[in-house]
């Protein structure tokens, strides 16, 4: 099939021709070759009920029986007005104000306008830069470009373009370490803060998972750490929750595994269980009531056309129910059981001589390579046994629907160590 769509990611004079989807149902899409495909990634790690869902796809009818779109700007309506009070329901404390955007990347970019704003109108214009961490990604458009890891990141293209920021190292310390190697990762971020903190207004952190930038998973002490660090130094901290938000590392967001509230939080993704685009910037009253005032420069210029979407705002009011009426923590847990039985506790597939690292954190397992080329073919093979993985760089990795059944969750767990251990 002919096509005129210009695929992401992807090399115009050797990609293969993109197989065509023309339909889901549960974990699996069909393609018009007639395969079925379990799906290992969740189509980038949003469709968290998989394919079909019939209260999801029921909550989008219903709506758009009644309302499809109508501006949020001088008007509201109650899909937008329940979902706000339910983010700030089930968020972390102190995340009373929701902004909607369309998108992830979009929802970053508002987070970071706010800062920039937030300390303008207290007085502090000169603290106008961003603090990320390498490894870190945040999101393809610009604003969002400029505080991805600009070494092994995928934008050093256009670094000319970008404005400069500041960059702490990735924190090394995993999941479950030390205090004493957590302390050093915080030195490090400590050191950026003394030397920078007049011009630094946020510190943005993809908590426990940094997702897209290589799947590095961090220590929730970590995140305790900066958040103490960004009170010291006069520095909102900004959790990009855009992957890691409902669910993916074991808890409802990241921040909850160690009872930390940030200033910011970003959602997407996972937020409208992948049925339709939508994305939140939640603050804190802190931020929020800054812009409360008579001045012009008071109004937050910001306003996406599709925000507050009644339809998204509808299924995600509905994902989020089934969310908790099916207790998908409950059924996270057992999916992290079989991927750290069947990944990290496999020594034969730790040990081999190509993998660099193999690593687990809730509905999310990792095999890192030590040499990229070392996948090639490996999404080939794994289509031929009715699996859909999508590798990038050192990385194999899944990010399966809450969903995924015990046989299914083996099925992927086999066609990722296929290519090491047979």
């Amino acid at each position: 099939m002919s096509s005129a769509v210009w695929h992401p990611y992807a090399h115009l004079a050797s990609q293969p021709p993109a197989p065509c989807v023309t339909g889901g149902k549960g974990t699996h899409f069909r393609l018009s070759t007639g395969e079925e495909l379990l799906d290992a990634t969740c189509s980038w790690w949003c469709m968290i009920h998989g394919y079909g869902h019939p209260r999801l796809v029921r909550a989008i009818q219903q709506q758009a029986e009644t309302l499809c779109h109508v501006m949020l700007g001088g008007l509201t309506h109650e899909p937008a007005d329940q979902l706000a009070s339910e983010l700030v329901r089930i968020t972390p404390d102190g995340l009373n104000h929701v902004f909607f955007s369309d998108s992830g990347s979009v929802g970053m970019e508002v987070a970071m306008k706010m800062a920039v704003q937030y300390h303008y109108l207290r007085g502090q214009p000169q603290k106008h830069r961003m603090l990320s961490l390498m490894k870190a990604y945040h999101g393809d458009t610009a604003g969002c470009m400029a505080v991805c890891d600009p070494e092994e990141g995928m934008h050093s293209l256009f670094a000319g373009f970008l404005p400069q920021h500041h960059f702490a190292p990735a924190p090394e310390a995993g999941f479950d370490a030390p205090p004493e190697a957590v302390s050093r990762d915080l030195a490090a971020l400590r050191a950026v803060l003394e030397q920078h903190h007049e011009e630094i207004g946020a510190l943005l952190m993809e908590p426990l998972l940094q997702a897209a930038g290589g799947l590095n998973m961090t220590s929730p002490d970590y995140l305790r750490g900066a958040r103490a660090l960004c009170d010291e130094f006069d520095v909102l901290l900004i959790f990009d929750e855009v992957a890691t938000g409902f669910g993916r590392t074991g808890a409802t967001f990241a921040a909850d595994h160690a009872d930390v509230s940030p200033d910011i939080m970003v959602l997407s993704k996972g937020l409208t269980g992948g049925y339709l685009g939508h994305a939140a910037t939640l603050a804190n009253d802190a931020v929020h009531d800054t812009f409360i005032g008579d001045s012009p420069l008071h109004a937050f210029m910001h306003g996406p056309t599709f925000m507050g979407n009644p339809l998204a705002c509808r299924v995600a009011l509905e994902s989020l129910r089934v969310f908790e009426d099916d207790d998908y923590l409950a059924r996270i847990g057992r999916l992290n059981g079989m991927l750290r039985d069947g990944l990290t506790g496999d020594e034969d597939l730790r040990h081999h001589p190509d993998v660099a690292n193999v690593r687990t954190l809730g509905a999310t397992g990792v095999i890192e390579v030590k040499d990229p080329s070392r996948l090639t073919g490996v999404a080939e093979q794994a289509r031929r046994n009715g699996v859909w993985l999508r590798p990038f760089g050192r990385w194999l990795y899944t990010m399966p629907a809450y969903i995924t059944s015990d046989e299914e969750m083996q099925r992927i767990i086999h066609a990722m160590k296929a290519p090491f251990i047979g």
